[in-house]
Formats: C-alpha cells, sequence, structure tokens
C-alpha cells in the first residue's frame, strides 16, 4: 500500500492542504457563491421548512438533492447497500471528486454478497460478508454521479471512519466477533481505502492500530498520528503512532489518554472531579500492549492503567491544529457531549470539554461530526425513540448548538462532509440509505 505513503511524504504543506479541504477545516476555507444567510445565534438559520418529500426540513434558501439511494444498480453491477454510515469527501482533481462511504451492515442482518476480494465471507460459502465501502465518484462543478462502485468487501459494521491527508478513506468495524462459527477472520480491525480505488481493494486489516469497538479516526497532519474514538459506554480515547508516517500498514505503536487528576469524563456522578466546559485538562499517554486483545479487553486494561474513560467516543474531525470529537450519551443530562483535543510539541496535550447538551431538546445523542468551512460543526444526531426527532445539530465556534436540519424518516444523518469548494455539505440518510448534497447560502468565509 505504498500509494498513500508517497503522497504524504511528498510535501506536509500539500498534505496538509488536502486534508484542509476534504476535512472541513478553517484552513479549507472557500470563497462562496450566492448572498450569504448570517446565523441567527442558537436559533440557527431561522425556522426549517417542512419538505414535501418527507426526508429533510431545511432552513429557507436550502435545498437538498438525492444523488445515490438504496438499490441503485452501480457501475460495477452491484446495487447500493443499505444502512449508509460515516463518509469522506476527496478531490481528486480534474474537476472531480469521490465520496467514500460505510455501509454499517451486519452478517445476521444482511445477505451476503458475490463479490472478491473480500475480507471474510460466510461460513462454508464464497459469499463476502456485507459490511463495507462504496465509493461515489461526481462532477465537481455538476455534482453528476460518473461512477459508483463497492470499494471493500467482507467486513462488519463500518460505522465510521476518517479521511487522511493522503486521500484515503480509514473505514472502522464496529464489531469485535471472532472467528469460529459462521466467521473465518477476526473482527475489530480498521482498514483503509484509496479516494479512487477504481474497485474493490485488497482488504488489509490493519492490526497494529488496535482490535477494539472502533467508531472513527483523524490524522494529524503535522505528525500523521492517527487518533481513534471508541464506541463503549466505558471507552478511551486512542492514537496509533505510525512507524511511517502514512503508511499504517507498516505498524506503530498503540496509546491511551491519560488526564491529569482526573479519570472518568461522563459527567455522570455528582460532586468533584467533574469536567467543565471551557477549562482544558492536561495529558499524557500510556503505552497498550497484545494490542489484538483476543478477549476483547483493550479498554479495560488501559483503565486499569490510568486512561480516561469516555462515555462512547464516535464522531472525529480533524481542524486547524486541533480536533473534535463526541461522546454520545455523555453529560449530567446523559444526552452528550463534545470534546476538543489540542496535540502540542514540548508541553502537555490538552482536552477540552467544549459542549454538554443540558437536555434532549438542544442536542440529543451526536454521532458523526465535521468541522464547517465557515467555522461551526456540524454534528449528526442519532437517538431512536418514538418521541425524538434526529437534526443535523450545528455547533458554533461560541459553543451555541442551533438545529440547521430535521430528518423526518425514523433513522439517523451520517455521515456528514463539505466538498473541498465548501459549496455543498453532503450527508447519508443511513437507511433507506440515500446520499444527499445540500446547497445554499452557506455563511460567508
Amino acid at each position: 500500500m505504498t500509494f498513500h505513503r508517497r503522497h504524504f511524504l511528498r510535501s506536509t504543506g500539500i498534505a496538509f492542504a488536502g486534508l484542509a479541504a476534504s476535512n472541513c477545516s478553517p484552513s479549507g476555507r472557500a470563497a462562496l457563491i450566492g448572498t450569504p444567510m448570517p446565523r441567527l445565534g442558537t436559533n440557527g438559520y431561522g425556522s426549517l421548512v417542512p419538505d414535501p418529500a418527507g426526508i429533510l426540513d431545511l432552513p429557507q434558501g436550502f435545498a437538498y438533492r438525492v444523488i445515490s439511494r438504496l438499490d441503485d444498480v452501480m457501475s460495477d453491477g452491484g446495487t447500493v447497500p443499505n444502512n449508509a454510515d460515516g463518509m469522506g469527501c476527496f478531490d481528486l482533481g480534474n474537476g472531480k471528486i469521490s465520496l467514500v462511504r460505510n455501509h454499517e451492515l451486519r452478517p445476521d442482518r444482511a445477505d451476503p454478497v458475490a463479490v472478491a476480494p473480500a475480507y471474510d465471507t460466510a461460513a462454508r460459502s464464497q459469499l463476502a460478508l456485507p459490511g463495507g465501502t462504496t465509493t461515489i465518484i461526481l462532477d465537481a462543478g455538476t455534482l453528476e454521479v460518473e461512477r459508483q462502485y463497492r470499494s471493500l468487501a467482507g467486513t462488519i459494521r463500518n460505522c465510521a471512519g476518517g479521511v487522511t491527508p493522503w486521500n484515503s478513506w480509514l473505514s472502522c468495524e464496529e464489531n469485535t466477533d471472532r472467528a469460529g462459527g459462521s466467521l473465518n477472520q477476526d473482527h475489530g480491525y480498521v482498514f483503509e481505502v484509496p479516494a479512487d480505488s477504481g474497485g474493490l481493494v485488497d482488504p488489509v486489516p490493519l492490526k497494529a492500530m488496535g482490535r477494539f469497538n472502533h467508531e472513527a479516526a483523524c490524522v494529524d497532519p503535522a505528525s500523521g498520528i492517527v487518533y481513534m474514538t471508541e464506541d463503549r459506554k466505558d471507552s478511551l480515547f486512542y492514537r496509533f503512532i505510525p512507524n511511517v508516517p502514512g503508511d499504517l500498514a507498516a505498524g506503530g505503536t498503540l496509546q491511551a489518554l491519560v488526564l491529569d487528576e482526573m479519570q472518568d469524563t461522563r459527567n455522570w456522578e455528582a460532586g468533584g472531579g467533574r469536567l467543565s466546559v471551557g477549562s482544558p485538562v492536561a495529558g499524557s499517554w500510556v503505552t497498550l500492549d497484545n494490542v489484538e486483545a483476543p478477549k476483547d479487553d483493550l479498554r479495560k486494561r488501559g483503565a486499569a492503567l490510568g486512561a480516561a474513560i469516555i462515555a462512547r467516543g464516535e464522531g472525529i474531525w480533524m481542524g486547524e491544529g486541533e480536533m473534535y470529537f463526541t461522546a454520545t450519551n455523555g453529560g449530567a443530562a446523559e444526552q452528550g457531549q463534545i470534546f476538543r483535543f489540542t496535540p502540542r510539541t514540548g508541553a502537555p496535550d490538552l482536552l477540552e470539554l467544549f459542549y454538554e447538551s443540558p437536555a434532549v431538546s438542544e442536542y440529543s445523542f451526536g454521532d458523526n461530526l465535521c468541522i464547517a468551512p465557515f467555522g461551526d460543526l456540524v454534528v449528526c444526531e442519532d437517538k431512536y425513540t418514538d418521541t425524538k426527532d434526529n437534526h443535523l445539530r450545528g455547533i458554533t465556534p461560541a459553543g451555541e448548538a442551533y438545529a440547521f436540519a430535521r430528518l423526518r424518516l425514523p433513522t439517523e444523518p451520517a455521515g456528514a462532509c463539505f466538498s473541498p469548494d465548501g459549496r455543498t455539505l453532503f450527508v447519508n440518510v443511513y437507511r433507506p440509505a440515500m446520499t444527499l448534497a445540500i446547497s445554499g447560502p452557506w455563511p460567508s468565509v
């Protein structure tokens, strides 16, 4: 897998620019066309207008189009799978962009598929397990789909992941099933998919990055270190220091974050030791061993060494010298937290509670997120109740939450990411799978 190493080592500047464009960080800001619509404080962009199609309510002046949906016939002859989850957007040059999209499918809830190569196949068959990724190649100007194909096969519950500075997607398995019975391989790994693989990749599990309930990942372009979240109620915050920056398959060291003078960040218990919004805490790192964890006990072993405990770490996104990640049900109200993490050279790294939801009505169960070109966070809610609509929530740099969009279907929005030019917000409807392109009068940059 030398394609990414060459891209990364070519130039730190080029690598950072690539990350900024695809990662929606403030450094990737672009001039936007149209009359900018100012945010209206905590009310966001004003009232949401009901969608006649019953899919997504948006503010006045915004619109969406469906660019891909469940069972569309793809260029490789297959059809678009269900459960569209995390996603990244990439600039391919020559007026083309790509979306690499996860499909969080389990073998007990979806049929295997007749494709190869695949990481794992259903027992006593040559059919691939249904999880993996699909890739959509778009004309950057018109957003017309030019090609669409399956790019990773044979995995389980590809939930989120992250983009890299060398134009690849890290697809993460939120599953730790072991080989045996209906499975031929252990699961719980990260897989790398180039932005335009042209077809199915050789599925290589990046085992040195740990075997656990992976959720999302992001790369610090200044160091090549990969930071990862874990979707468990007692999860850890991980970093992977590669032996060769940009070549994750060459191995490296897995560590977990330890905070000064506190361990539990969930704020579930009243009393002392609680994290306060806007008060950074210094941290260090503890090295983990036996990272393939046959007992699925990495987080427990890390916690025994003092690693910080997170309430269901989920989406993570790299900004300009800092990153943000969600903790789905953290906080006193158990409705979610957002952390800002700042890696530093020559000084301790810092973890700061950036936002904590006070109530379900303001923000509930944030999952995937990205940083918009204009500096706000865009967070996908993921809560399934009879009385709860899932929203795309905006969080301003001042930590104010607002509703940008409301999903009208009984499912979750996922995979939010902006196009490299900042004009389009792509987002998935989880089930039935759809990928939407949202345009409108974004704030001026």
